[in-house]
Parts: C-alpha cells; sequence; structure tokens
C-alpha cells in the first residue's frame, strides 16, 4: 500500500473513532488536526494558538527547529533551540517553574523537546499544538532573521508544507 493510501486509510479511521477534544475547535483545518492527533503522542502539555497569542509577554518561546528553519522565519522573540543538537544544559534557564512554550513545524519535533524539559525538571512548559504551521494560518505574524515580519514559513518538506494555507511555504 502506497504512503498516500496509507495515510488517507489512517485518516478516516480516525475520524470514525476520534472523541471530540478541545484543541479540534482551535485548529482551522479539520484535515490538518486529524493529522495531528495521529501524529502526537499526547505525553506532554499542549497549548492552543489561542492560548499562546495570549502569552507572548510573559512566556519564553522556544523553537524547536533546526537554525535554518528559524532563520526563515519564527514567532517574535522566540529562541532558537534547534533539535538534533538540542541539549536542556545549555538553556540557561535556572527558574524551572518559567513558563516555556516549544513550537516546531507541526509539532513533533517540539512535543519531544517539551518531554525532555520536563525529565529534566521543567513544571510549567507546553507544546505549541499545531506548530507554526498553524500559528501562520490563524493570521500571527512571523519573523526573519533580519527581524522583520515575513509571510515565508519553513515547511520542513513538501509534504508537511501542504498544510499551510496562508503564508508562502519555503522546504
Amino acid at each position: 500500500m502506497s504512503t498516500k493510501y496509507f495515510i488517507t486509510f489512517l485518516l478516516i479511521v480516525f475520524m470514525v473513532q476520534a472523541p471530540s477534544e478541545d484543541l479540534n475547535a482551535q485548529v482551522r483545518s479539520n484535515t490538518y488536526n486529524m493529522m495531528l492527533r495521529l501524529l502526537l503522542s499526547k505525553s506532554t502539555p499542549t497549548v492552543t494558538i489561542k492560548e499562546a497569542q495570549l502569552q507572548t509577554d510573559r512566556t519564553l518561546f522556544l523553537d524547536a527547529r533546526e537554525p535554518a528553519e528559524y532563520n526563515v522565519s519564527h514567532i517574535l522573540n522566540a529562541r532558537s533551540v534547534g533539535y538534533d543538537l538540542f541539549n536542556v544544559n545549555s538553556l540557561g534557564i535556572a527558574d524551572k517553574t518559567k513558563a516555556i512554550i516549544v513550537y516546531c513545524t507541526v509539532g513533533k519535533r517540539s512535543e519531544n523537546i517539551t518531554k525532555k524539559l520536563q525529565d529534566a525538571g521543567f513544571t510549567n512548559v507546553q507544546n505549541l499544538y499545531g506548530g507554526i504551521l498553524e500559528w501562520v494560518n490563524q493570521g500571527l505574524p512571523v519573523y526573519d532573521n533580519q527581524g522583520k515580519r515575513t509571510m515565508k514559513v519553513h515547511t520542513y518538506t513538501k509534504f508537511w508544507g501542504k498544510w499551510l494555507d496562508k503564508g508562502e511555504g519555503v522546504h
């Protein structure tokens, strides 16, 4: 069975069996939401785009994508921590109760980084549900490595780029 048909099959099965969740209403595309529900393990706390938007002035945003992705665009004042070489000890955050929201393209890599932070004793860390793609899909701004607002979003791969409804996908 090809990957395309397998994913379609899983989406159909999941639609039939999936219970309603509060997060569903926070993601604009039902299909994208179903993909997220299949992809994410839900092993860490999540935060919706709307909730995260309300916290931007008092929360540290960590970008769990690689530096080349971050340089294309990122959430304002987010700190690039990467994924492949992520090291909790290099963060230099003494206050393990600090509010932290971790994001990546769609939420899988950030879910893994969120788990690592929890395992290291951080108690107020959440994964951004839908990632930077959903952030942009909901019309929220992103900024390039010069600090200028941009519509470009690194989508990781062409496959993930199909979930970007607004903005200009780069991969």
